[in-house]
């Protein structure tokens, strides 16, 4: 989930679009959801998600997005049992403009370090290396990262090869960079109704040349339940044969 802000005609008005897109049990990539509102604002996104429930959404087993309070109050209230990933593109921006220029370009890449490690347990090795490089001089770049810990690191317990997929709202972005495109060209002279149009046109246009999740076979099992950690799935322990005689004979 993620809101799209473009320019409309007047310079000072600026429509929010409150976009969902949403993986299927085939790994197909679809757009669910584009409404105009108010993307701070829980009632918005209230409605949207509600709307989808009508529609027939099932409840979601994750919801990817940045820190608007709005969204995830919105979705533990409609869907309380679905797991949180923060967006790690956002918290990284959010990161780096509490810290000066200077140490930003080092600062991104100690981030990376943490979202690309091969578990969870190298991932909190980092964060705690990136709290203590700036929580001295620059405090409110780790309590932002510290804040969020749990939620940047949910992708651990879902296949691997998710990962790519679920750590970001990236192909929410890149599909939606057209329209900024075509709306600064346009010099905000659009109506909220043209603008809605065109944001339609170009999503469905795009959502034909989706490309499937990597790892869709793994959908299946992550729907019935099955426990993946740190992207492997965590196999069923096997009992010796001594063990289930004694427990016959019991």
């Amino acid at each position: 989930m993620d809101g799209i802000y473009s320019k409309m005609r007047k310079e000072s008005d600026k429509l929010c679009l409150l976009v969902v897109m949403g993986v299927n049990s085939r790994g197909e990539k679809k757009i669910l959801a584009i409404e105009d509102g108010f993307r701070e604002s829980a009632e918005s996104w209230k409605e949207v998600l509600r709307d989808l429930k009508e529609r027939g959404l099932t409840d979601p087993l994750l919801a990817i997005g940045d820190g608007a309070l709005g969204f995830w109050s919105a979705v533990r209230e409609i869907f309380p049992a679905i797991r949180e990933q923060r967006c790690w593109v956002h918290k990284t921006l959010n990161i780096l403009n509490s810290l000066p220029k200077s140490l930003q370009a080092r600062a991104k890449a100690q981030i990376r370090e943490i979202w690309n490690a091969e578990n969870r347990k190298e991932a909190k090795k980092a964060l705690q290396s990136f709290v203590k490089s700036y929580e001295d001089k620059y405090p409110k770049a780790p309590e932002c990262l510290k804040k969020d810990q749990e939620a940047l690191l949910a992708f651990y317990d879902f296949p691997a090869s998710h990962w790519v997929s679920i750590r970001t709202t990236n192909p929410i972005e890149s599909t939606f960079s057209t329209i900024r495109h075509r709306t600064q060209q346009a010099r905000g002279c659009f109506s909220r109704e043209t603008l809605l149009a065109l944001v339609f046109q170009v999503a469905l246009s795009s959502e034909k040349r989706f490309r499937r999740i990597k790892g869709y076979t793994l959908i299946a099992k992550v729907l019935k339940g099955t426990v993946f950690v740190d992207g492997v799935e965590k196999k069923p322990e096997v009992q010796d044969s001594g063990q289930k005689e004694a427990e016959c004979a019991a």
